[in-house]
């Protein structure tokens, strides 16, 4: 029997937990799979970045929360999974050489009206580093199963929305505007399909080997017997992907720009998101169409010559389920005039 029930997370209860090293080679590795912008690839190159140096992308550091969360929260728990994440801040960098740890705060519990075998507790993460700076702060639930509660029946026939011969990926349509390269190219309202990505059986098993082991992202024939019903994605690698696939976007858009001989703005860091939810599983073999859709600009006091885009970016599976979606800021460099 797992140790850890709904019933043994109590409201008011503060602990600290985790000495998680950062590595460069860490943060240039994941950067390279999943981020891969000069501030997180290259020392050199980052030093001419908005950054000015070297530094963890903001998706390394919730996966790096996530797996000391796991280690030494989730183990051997009844945790049925997570709808999502309230809010999410980067605070400060996290740069080569920190080694990070999580204050972990429950503000409440609360059965489940609807599902009486589970409830949901509410943490507050204060993940800080040697010097004790608070570097991301994130506000999200998780469900846990009761202690007593009869197990959930494995759901039957779960897996990939539609067959292998189904999961074609869907064309990213050509963009015939503008490229969207500074802040002033930015229209709020405008949607874009960013791209797609297919997710195996491999990819979503090494992603949660190294941060976020639980038996439905790492073992099929385990995950099998859950309520899911079969190996599905951590909810991190979904947003993981999400940004992969923003960037090659913004890849497509430079190189449209450049060869209509017009000059790039830069891109800076992001602050933080809100609003995150994993809708519905992203199972082995899903091909998920992600898009963004720009809802508000605003320049910066603070950074003269720069300026804040947000945008409210979904994910859909191949039968058309939107599985995922958030609220995300992210710093453009405005034109000069």
């Amino acid at each position: 029997m797992p140790a850890r029930s709904f019933e043994d997370f109590i409201p008011g209860t503060q602990t600290e937990y985790g000495d998680t090293a950062v590595s460069a080679e860490e943060i240039i590795a994941f950067a390279r799979e999943y981020d891969d912008q000069p501030m997180h690839t290259d020392a050199e190159a980052a030093r001419h970045s908005f950054a000015g140096e070297l530094i963890a992308s903001g998706w390394h550091t919730c996966a790096l929360t996530m797996r000391m969360f796991h280690d030494n929260v989730l183990i051997d728990s009844t945790s049925m999974g997570s709808p999502g994440v309230d809010e999410g801040s980067w605070v400060r960098p996290v740069r080569p050489g920190d080694t990070l740890r999580v204050r972990q705060t429950i503000p409440e519990t609360r059965a489940s009206r609807s599902r009486p075998e589970m409830g949901l507790v509410h943490f507050v993460f204060d993940v800080v580093n040697q010097r004790d700076e608070t570097v991301y702060t994130q506000s999200c639930h998780v469900m846990f199963g009761r202690r007593g509660a009869p197990a959930l029946l494995p759901a039957e026939g779960r897996g990939p929305a539609l067959s292998p011969a189904g999961q074609e990926a869907p064309q990213v349509p050509e963009n015939t505007g503008a490229p969207v390269v500074w802040f002033d190219d930015v229209v709020p309202g405008a949607e874009t399909i960013i791209g797609s990505h297919h997710f195996t059986a491999d990819e979503i098993v090494r992603y949660a080997h190294a941060y976020d082991p639980q038996p439905f992202h790492t073992d099929a024939e385990a995950a099998r017997l859950t309520h899911f019903g079969a190996l599905c994605a951590s909810g991190w690698h979904t947003g993981a992907v999400w940004m992969k696939t923003m960037l090659a976007h913004q890849a497509r858009e430079a190189a449209r720009a450049e060869q209509a001989g017009i000059p790039v703005g830069k891109k800076g860091p992001s602050p933080g998101f809100r609003n995150l939810r994993w809708l519905k599983p992203v199972y082995a073999g899903d091909v998920l169409s992600y898009r963004s859709t720009f809802t508000d600009k605003r320049p910066t006091a603070t950074r003269p010559g720069w300026g804040i885009v947000r945008s409210h970016n979904t994910a859909f599976n191949a039968a058309g389920e939107q599985v995922f979606s958030f609220d995300a800021a992210v710093f453009h460099q405005i034109r000069a005039t």
